[in-house]
């Protein structure tokens, strides 16, 4: 790993902490204002819809402009926005619309952020360190799940809620600060980068292009289509349900995503030191099963903090494997100079069935199953899905596909 990479990774790493915190207080926040799980779904809705919409078109500007300053923009807009909610809470005009707006507005820029910084990480590192890297950069979120909400649980008596949203921009500034002052190299010129230069609508139909003639990539991005939308039902409903039956405990809902996030951070320290499996594919296919089973399933059983603790661990540990080895073997097959375009397209399809298990996860907990029931539905199919990828010649055999970018 080279120092430069580190350096990157730690700014965004504090940033993402801030960040946890004030997601946490918003849901409290949320929470005690409607009591409602569909409102929680909502704000994650809204913040995750832009995204989604707009990632295509970024990734076209991540790969024409410097990526150092796609992240320096998406960083600073971002800001701006807990700004202008923590001024909005501090006059006591804040509102559940207003975090709507604001939460979409995020998601905007985050359509900039995650493709520049997965091709930053290709330039910046060689092909035999991105699973590695990959494991650190899913232990940033992890780490940020173990401390942010123990420590915003702590802090809300003391500094409240504008006091936790002042720590989210000091930290937003550290990790502007490191990225300002890190050397990010630019891509090599690759002969398909130079023959896809054109105007923004063919490029931005370019890395849809890209993977639908690549059978590997194409049958991989199916996988997570189908296998994402029961991940963001598991993810939406944690929240609400241990809210729900413990009464609105705070401290208790802090411990399980902590536990969980311990998860995530030990699951990221296996793969920085492992690299994961010589073929990356079963750990993506195991671990996914294994999320799914051990970690959504099992929480749908739960009514003690015992069982949510152990079904919050496996579902975040197995996490950082899973997308580790899948962005490893995207980095590794995708010319740099495309990733910008190839990244957005493979985000904006699986990010499609993420935001309707999102939008959906909500009105079926409150109005048909139950949050248990759910829960437990939808980790048994999701698990399915990953295992039935072996039964798929273009999922199972991905890596031999495909020759490795550069050689």
């Amino acid at each position: 790993m080279t120092k430069s990479f580190l350096i990157l990774w730690l700014g965004q790493t504090i940033s993402i902490l801030g960040s946890g915190m004030t997601w946490f207080v918003f849901t409290i926040w949320a929470w005690q204002k409607t009591g409602q799980p569909t409102t929680l779904s909502m704000v994650a809705f809204f913040a995750f819809l832009p995204t989604v919409v707009f990632t295509p078109l970024a990734g076209v500007f991540v790969d024409r402009w410097d990526r150092k300053f796609v992240m320096l923009l998406s960083d600073a807009a971002t800001a701006t926005g807990t700004l202008i909610i923590l001024l909005l809470y501090i006059t006591s005009t804040l509102e559940i619309w207003h975090v709507y707006i604001i939460s979409a507005t995020a998601g905007f820029f985050t359509a900039f952020q995650y493709p520049a910084y997965l091709a930053t990480v290709t330039t910046m590192l060689p092909k035999d360190q991105y699973g590695r890297a990959q494991g650190l950069l899913g232990l940033s979120p992890a780490l940020s799940g173990i401390l942010a909400p123990v420590v915003a649980a702590s802090l809300l008596g003391r500094i409240g809620m504008q006091g936790i949203m002042t720590v989210d921009l000091v930290t937003f500034l550290f990790a502007f600060a490191t990225l300002a002052w890190v050397r990010i190299p630019a891509p090599a010129v690759s002969q398909i980068g130079l023959l896809s230069r054109s105007s923004v609508w063919k490029e931005l139909l370019f890395g849809f292009d890209y993977i639908r003639q690549r059978v590997g990539l194409r049958s991989l991005t199916a996988l997570f289509m189908l296998s994402n939308f029961f991940l963001a039902i598991g993810a939406t409903l944690v929240a609400p349900m241990v809210l729900s039956q413990t009464g609105n405990s705070e401290g208790i809902l802090a411990s399980v995503q902590s536990v969980g996030a311990v998860g995530g951070v030990s699951g990221g320290i296996v793969l920085s030191f492992w690299g994961g499996p010589k073929q990356r594919i079963n750990g993506i296919l195991l671990g996914g099963a294994g999320a799914c089973i051990m970690g959504i399933f099992w929480l749908g059983l739960g009514t003690t903090f015992l069982v949510w603790a152990i079904g919050s661990f496996f579902f975040a540990f197995f996490e950082p494997i899973v997308e580790g080895g899948n962005l490893a073997i995207w980095q590794t097959k995708v010319e740099a100079d495309v990733q910008g375009r190839v990244f957005s397209a493979r985000q904006l399809l699986v990010q499609i069935p993420y935001l309707l298990g999102i939008f959906v996860a909500g009105p079926l907990a409150e109005y048909r199953f139950g949050i248990p029931a759910v829960l437990a539905l939808a980790g048994v199919f999701g698990g399915c899905v990953f295992l039935a990828g072996y039964a798929v010649r273009s999922i199972r055999h991905v890596e031999n596909l495909l020759p490795d970018q550069g050689d």
